[in-house]
């Protein structure tokens, strides 16, 4: 939404709309920011105005390594709190780390519980001078070892293990369900611990990788498919974490939307009055609902439905507050 400064779009009816502008604002209501988040609900994109960001002098990355997933989660917060902005700010657990080493061989510590990727740009004397107070904070908090990269080369390696990250965990499963959720970073300690019990319960292994400076976090939950109920059991265990995210107050998406998928977890983020504000604005332009029917909106009764499947199973709409 930061990135998107005019989109040029057709209604369902065919008129086309201008929607932001090149200049800093436009009047009225925000409709661009509403179409950027629309997932193709309220009319068709026929071309992107983007701002372009010019590539900074210096990069530098440190790699830093705790002892618990916890300390990590704890020392991402501490680094926004000390008015740090990172150009990158990444995380990844053990499971992540193994298998991204195993696969990039990109010089992680494979011992680490977990291990945060810092990138700071800018000019050489802020950057060196943002590196060291990012080192303190990372070692006030925990950290078993902090590295910085020695040169470029090690730079692009560091980042190539997170990049790849995923492929490199679907070399340990036959499937993997990446989920994608968003939380306040001061929750991410108590959301991993979370995650870990579930983890637990539904006996299925969840790999975590972050996008930790923005809270938005991507469980990888390893499954095979060939095993009847472990499909069944990956779905709900996502369902689980993405609930978990509205119960600390986060959100169920991210990056990746909501399309079918996450549409029941929609019931356990917005209201009533909410859900059915959603659909008048979807009425308003597309009165017969010809684009993406059935995705994004739940429908009051599939919440009522929803609702009631809990309590069938005799859980609170949201169990995970009470492990907080």
């Amino acid at each position: 939404v930061h990135n998107l400064v005019k989109l040029e779009v057709l209604t369902v009816q065919g008129e086309p709309l201008t929607l932001g502008s090149d200049a800093l604002d436009s009047p009225g209501f925000d409709l661009l920011a509403l179409f950027t988040g629309s997932e193709g609900m309220l009319g068709v994109v026929t071309e992107v105005t983007v701002k372009l960001l010019p590539r900074p002098q210096v990069a530098r990355v440190l790699l830093a390594a705790f002892d618990c997933v916890e300390k990590a989660g704890r020392a991402v917060a501490d680094i926004i709190a000390a008015g740090i902005i990172p150009g990158g700010l990444e995380m990844m657990d053990n499971l992540a780390i193994r298998a991204a080493e195993d696969f990039i061989h990109a010089g992680y510590p494979v011992e680490a519980q977990a291990i945060l990727l810092c990138e700071l740009d800018g000019v050489e004397a802020d950057v060196q001078e943002d590196c060291e107070r990012v080192r303190q904070v990372l070692e006030a908090a925990g950290a078993t070892e902090v590295r910085l990269a020695r040169d470029e080369a090690e730079r692009v390696r560091f980042w190539a293990g997170r990049k790849n990250a995923f492929p490199a965990v679907g070399r340990l499963s036959p499937d993997y369900y990446c989920m994608d959720g968003t939380i306040a970073r001061r929750e991410l300690p108590g959301v991993l611990q979370g995650i870990a019990a579930l983890s637990a319960e539904y006996d299925l292994r969840v790999a975590n990788v972050f996008h930790a400076g923005d809270g938005n976090m991507h469980p990888l939950i390893l499954f095979d498919a060939n095993v009847p109920g472990e499909l069944e059991r990956a779905e709900a265990l996502g369902g689980k974490i993405l609930e978990m995210c509205v119960a600390v107050g986060g959100s169920i998406t991210g990056e990746h939307g909501v399309g079918r998928e996450k549409i029941n977890q929609m019931c356990a983020q917005f209201s009533a009055e909410e859900l059915t504000l959603f659909h008048a604005v979807k009425a308003a332009f597309d009165p017969s609902g010809l684009l993406n029917p059935g995705k994004n909106i739940p429908t009051l009764h599939r919440c009522a439905e929803f609702g009631a499947m809990h309590i069938h199973h005799g859980q609170l709409p949201f169990p995970e507050l009470e492990r907080f």
